[in-house]
């Protein structure tokens, strides 16, 4: 067990989940039971992935925390803990199977496979689903590879329905992800994009707007989005969202401006989950893309760092952003990591 394992970082608090064994006397029975009690501190950390690469872009993975130093708004910060790039991940898998999906299920069920077959074997995998229905646990963390590919099997025979929370979803498998502690964390999320309470809210800011406002009336940062960032950023999670060409406002069949703005909102949203975690946007521009796209996502963990340092004022939440930069020792190595969280 690494010295990160045995702590919850995240920019506004740590967590430590004990679990005690308390035998409970009581009149002429004694009773055992397993009671898991959390703890909480104000003593915060901040937890970064971060992947570093040569010149030519190939990943580096043999470093060590002393070729590493951690910036915070300009100022150098001591890293308390490290994890190299062979530590296990909990990772969601996060499956949309709402109507828009209905007739991809085959090949996302073969693509979700392979990634499942690229994971490492201490990788510990949930598989979540959401549709009109709502959000849906099919299974929690667990590394038994037949148990995990047939969740998979199972949420993709299901029917689509109507409805895309995609936001909701984000957020109930970050509380997932809550429960797995010190681990490092990562959602790979299948989806067009095309949140429905969001939609309903940037239809009622289109309404209002004019026809040369559309194309900048809506804003990504909207509450949901803020919502998950926020939750992603205290616990350190990497999102990786895999966007379906149903969602692509390139390729509407129909190039409303009114749609095509709303399109391109719930990409850039896409595109801010991914870039404010350290994950990447994967567009899948076909089909037949997805059989190679998850296998390279689980490559890409298998290249990260874990790096938590101690920030400069870690009981101060005033909501301002605090900048981070990751320098490597190394001149012709580049680092990458998210640019920052905001104090809340």
């Amino acid at each position: 067990m690494t010295a990160l394992s045995n702590l919850v970082c995240s920019p506004v608090l740590r967590i430590v989940s004990i679990c005690l064994l308390c035998a409970c006397a009581t009149t002429g029975v004694t009773q055992a039971q397993q009671v898991e009690d959390v703890i909480t501190t104000e003593t915060a950390l901040v937890q970064l992935n971060v992947g570093v690469v040569d010149r030519q872009g190939r990943a580096i993975t043999s470093l060590s925390q002393g070729d590493f130093a951690v910036y915070e708004d300009g100022v150098k910060r001591p890293i308390q803990h490290f994890e190299p790039t062979e530590t296990p991940f909990s990772l969601v898998m996060l499956l949309d199977t709402s109507g828009s999906t209905i007739n991809l299920r085959q090949q996302i069920e073969q693509a979700a496979l392979r990634f499942l077959d690229a994971l490492g074997p201490s990788d510990r995998v949930s598989v979540v689903q959401f549709n009109g229905k709502g959000v849906k646990s099919e299974l929690g963390f667990s590394t038994d590879r037949s148990r995990i590919a047939y969740a998979i099997r199972f949420t993709l025979e299901g029917r689509g329905r109507g409805e895309t929370p995609l936001y909701d979803a984000l957020s109930f498998s970050l509380k997932e992800l809550a429960r797995e502690g010190s681990r490092r964390k990562a959602i790979v999320v299948l989806t067009d994009g095309l949140d429905t309470e969001a939609r309903n809210a940037d239809r009622s800011v289109i309404a209002k707007a004019s026809d040369a406002e559309l194309a900048s009336s809506l804003n990504p940062n909207n509450p949901q989005v803020n919502a998950v960032l926020t939750a992603a950023d205290r616990q350190g999670a990497t999102i990786f969202p895999l966007a379906l060409p149903s969602g692509d406002p390139r390729h509407l069949p129909l190039p409303d401006a009114s749609i095509v703005a709303m399109y391109t909102a719930a990409r850039a949203r896409l595109q801010l989950l991914a870039d404010r975690t350290g994950g990447q946007l994967n567009e899948v521009n076909r089909l037949d893309e997805l059989a190679k796209i998850y296998p390279l996502i689980a490559a890409e963990l298998r290249t990260l760092y874990t790096i938590a340092y101690q920030p400069a004022n870690p009981g101060v939440r005033d909501g301002k952003w605090r900048a981070i930069k990751v320098e490597v020792s190394r001149n012709d190595l580049i680092a990458r990591t998210k640019p920052g969280y905001y104090a809340r």
